[in-house]
């Protein structure tokens, strides 16, 4: 009698009976379906099912039987090391295989999520279901069956991931379109484990999701953000992946909008952080989004990010001062914990310890800071039409080029995008591009809908994502895509206890609740300090007045969602 899916699990596509090779009374059936695989396990007139969804799954591969291998067994397995059997291998590898086997391994890679020993704990661990197809008596016949099996898996995956890239692009005849993975690897993020890192967790995961990659390693500071300028990234159209800390992913971003196709990068080309650093404030954020178990293995959860392809917007934020323009995805800092931040650096060696630590000691000395903050709330800017936003979002790319910031020079024009060369400029020739500013000049006043506050401060911090770390639940109540900067005022005369209450709340999101800690949406802010250490993503700029304004949806960034 033939076995239906239910709702939950529609009609297969692909269906086979296997037997335990060591018990010769148990059968596995297997379906394959838009769902996923559902295992159907027969043993002495008892069936148990287990479904592993298609989302869960990253790849999958054929295998036939190497020509010193012993008797092989199959089973769905949980396995926490890495596939590494040498008795197995592909068709075209160059190892020998044993030519009197007439079977071939197929084998399926997925991540599944697993409860953990305490109820509410989740996490992935992984799965290798092996299916030994023999039914035939010839190899070939064998083969063609399972690459039957492989051929429909990877069409179901791809179709659920809508595709690792566009099928198409027509941005010139004459670049180079490629379907690799750049990984830019900062070695010296963190505690200085980040090539250890990527080398043992996240390569064995690219291998079974057979992308491709190139690897990068930085050797200096602003190297990535010097090689994102001049290299042709169209030859790295499934992504631009860092393995680091947030800073690695500053230069990355920063180095885009130094090109004159940044609007196109940032629209077609997909980003991602592989978190090796001391804070990983955004690789949190992300997870959090998309309640990953982030916790139990970070770099697990954010290399699955980028083995499954998908991706969600993002929001940078544009961020202006007298002498330069960045753009921001994680925060902007002025005050404690900006100077926590910056004078933690010496402890770097321990880790993300380095920031309770400082804490504490900034706790005893406790400073503020005089200076202006002024702010235009998200409610003011609500009135702003959004036909408006969308007829800026579009201006032609000659209209950026005449913008202040984007002035036209005969030394930029051949890194067009209707040119294949990406040779390097000199550093002194350097232009930035990306988008342009609507807010008034610094040497301007602010607007009369924005709210202005003048006195002295202990902390003022702005964050776009959930959590400026690990550890750190910032804006609870943030988005990666809201179009809101979260702006945080603590003004002088906060006791001790209440600002020790805000630190150790900054853990679970409790700290909004503190009275003296003002948590508002806004859309855009200017700083004018007049000591003290502003930082913006971490990284400290000089001293100066500052204003920063929200690009809703700005990039692309790699995520289950």
């Amino acid at each position: 009698m033939t076995e239906s899916f239910d709702e939950d699990n529609p009609s297969p596509i692909l269906e086979e009976s296997f037997h335990l090779v060591s018990k010769k009374n148990t059968v596995y059936k297997v379906k394959l379906s838009e769902k996923g695989l559902c295992l159907q396990k027969r043993y002495n007139g008892i069936t148990k099912t287990q479904t592993v969804l298609l989302e869960d799954i990253i790849g999958c591969r054929c295998m036939r039987k190497g020509l010193y291998a012993q008797k092989c067994k199959w089973r769905p397995r949980i396995n926490k090391k890495p596939l590494n059997n040498p008795l197995q291998v592909e068709e075209n590898s160059s190892v020998l295989w044993d030519d009197s086997d007439i079977s071939v391994w197929f084998h399926i890679y997925a991540y599944v999520m697993k409860k953990g020993k305490v109820f509410t704990q989740k996490k992935r661990e992984r799965m290798v279901i092996t299916l030994r197809f023999q039914s035939y008596e010839r190899y070939d016949e064998n083969l063609n069956k399972a690459q039957k099996w492989k051929v429909t898996l990877k069409y179901l995956m791809n179709s659920l991931h809508k595709g690792s890239i566009p099928a198409c692009y027509f941005l010139s005849s004459d670049i180079k379109i490629g379907n690799k993975l750049l990984v830019i690897l900062n070695p010296k993020s963190g505690i200085g484990k980040a090539r250890d890192i990527f080398q043992s967790k996240v390569v064995p995961l690219l291998d079974e999701a057979e992308i491709s990659y190139h690897l990068h390693c930085t050797t200096h500071a602003h190297d990535a953000q010097s090689l994102v300028r001049k290299e042709n990234l169209w030859r790295y159209m499934r992504g631009i992946v860092v393995a680091g800390g947030d800073g690695i992913l500053f230069e990355v971003i920063n180095g885009i909008m130094e090109r004159p196709d940044w609007s196109a990068i940032c629209s077609q080309i997909k980003l991602g952080i592989i978190p090796c650093g001391s804070g990983n404030g955004l690789a949190k954020s992300i997870a959090h989004a998309n309640d990953e178990p982030y916790d139990k293995n970070p770099v697990l959860v954010s290399a699955l990010n980028v083995a499954h392809g998908n991706s969600t917007q993002l929001d940078l934020v544009r961020v202006e001062t007298k002498h330069q323009v960045l753009f921001s995805f994680l925060s902007i800092g002025w005050g404690l914990i900006s100077d926590v931040d910056i004078e933690s650096e010496r402890l770097r060696g321990i880790g993300s310890q380095r920031f309770t630590i400082w804490s504490v000691a900034k706790l005893i000395g406790l400073r503020s800071y005089k200076g202006r903050i002024s702010y235009l709330p998200v409610a003011a800017h609500q009135l702003i039409a959004q036909d408006d936003f969308d007829a800026r979002s579009v201006v032609s790319e000659d209209e950026r080029r005449d913008s202040f910031y984007s002035v036209v020079s005969k030394k930029s024009t051949f890194l067009s995008v209707a040119s294949s060369s990406y040779e390097s400029l000199a550093e002194d020739a350097v232009k930035l591009y990306g988008p342009t500013s609507d807010l008034p000049p610094l040497s301007q006043s602010v607007p009369p809908s924005w709210t202005s506050i003048e006195g002295e401060f202990v902390l003022v911090h702005a964050s776009y994502p959930t959590h400026l770390m690990t550890d750190c639940l910032f804006a609870p109540l943030a988005k990666l895509d809201d179009g809101c900067i979260w702006l945080c005022i603590i003004r002088a005369g906060i006791s001790r206890p209440h600002l020790m209450q805000f630190l150790v709340g900054l853990s679970n999101g409790s700290h909004v609740k503190v009275p003296e800690a003002e948590m508002i949406p806004v859309t855009a802010l200017r700083i004018e300090p007049e000591s003290g250490q502003l930082t913006v993503d971490g990284e400290a700029i000089n001293l100066g007045p500052l204003q920063a304004e929200i690009l809703p949806s700005a990039i692309k960034i790699f995520a289950r969602g």
